[in-house]
C-alpha cells in the first residue's frame, strides 16, 4: 500500500508513527472515471478522501438552476461535503471527478473510531477544519474584494491544473464572472 498521499495529507506533530499507520489502514483505494458523481445532491456524505492524483470540483444548481463551481480539489487535497459528512444531512453540493481520479477514501464510522481514540488525529481534524475555516473566508472576502482579474490570478497560481482540466465554464462559475468576462481576462492576460 503506497501510502504518501495519506501521510502527506495527515501531517500533524502529535500524529505518532503507530497513530499514522492506523489511519493509512482505515482508507481504502478509490477511483474514479471522468464524470463521476462522488457525492450527489440530497444525500448523505458516508465518508471523505484524500485526492491521490486528478482533478475534482465540487458544485450546487442554483435558484436559477445555473451550475455554480464552489471549489476544485487537486491532489493531496481532502475531498469532503463537510456539512453532510458532520452534520449527518443530505448533501447542499454535488462532488464531480472532472478527470480520471485515484484517491483514499476513509468511511464515516471509521473516521468516528479513529477521531475518538487517537488524539493526534483529533488535533490533525482540529486543525484542518480551523484551515479550512480560514481559507473559506479568504475566498469569501475575495469574491467581494478582489477583482476578476486579481481571482483569475490567484486561481492560475494556486491550482494551475484547473486550467488544463476544466471547462472555461467552470472555471467563470467558480469566479463569479460569466464566461465572457473569462474570455477576456483571459485574453489581457496572455498580451501581459
Amino acid at each position: 500500500m503506497n501510502t504518501l498521499a495519506l501521510r502527506t495529507a495527515y501531517q500533524h506533530e502529535l500524529l505518532t508513527e503507530k497513530d499514522l499507520t492506523q489511519v493509512c489502514a482505515a482508507h481504502h483505494p478509490i477511483s474514479f472515471s471522468k464524470g463521476a458523481q462522488i457525492v450527489e445532491t440530497d444525500t448523505i456524505a458516508d465518508g471523505y478522501l484524500v485526492l491521490e492524483s486528478g482533478l475534482i470540483r465540487s458544485y450546487v444548481i442554483d435558484f436559477n438552476g445555473k451550475d455554480i463551481t464552489t471549489n476544485f480539489f487537486t491532489q493531496g487535497e481532502i475531498v469532503i461535503e463537510v456539512s453532510s459528512l458532520f452534520q449527518r444531512i443530505p448533501a447542499k453540493e454535488s462532488i464531480e471527478a472532472l478527470t480520471d481520479c485515484v484517491g483514499w477514501k476513509i468511511d464515516f464510522q471509521d473516521f468516528q473510531k479513529l477521531f475518538h481514540t487517537l488524539e493526534g488525529f483529533r488535533e490533525w481534524g482540529r486543525a484542518w477544519m480551523a484551515n479550512s475555516l480560514f481559507e473559506f473566508k479568504q475566498r469569501s472576502v475575495a469574491m467581494i474584494a478582489d477583482s476578476a482579474t486579481e481571482r483569475y490570478h490567484k486561481l492560475m497560481e494556486t491550482k494551475p491544473e484547473v486550467f488544463q482540466h476544466s471547462s472555461l465554464k467552470h472555471i467563470a462559475s467558480y469566479l463569479g464572472v460569466t464566461d465572457t468576462s473569462l474570455s477576456r481576462i483571459r485574453k489581457e492576460t496572455a498580451k501581459a
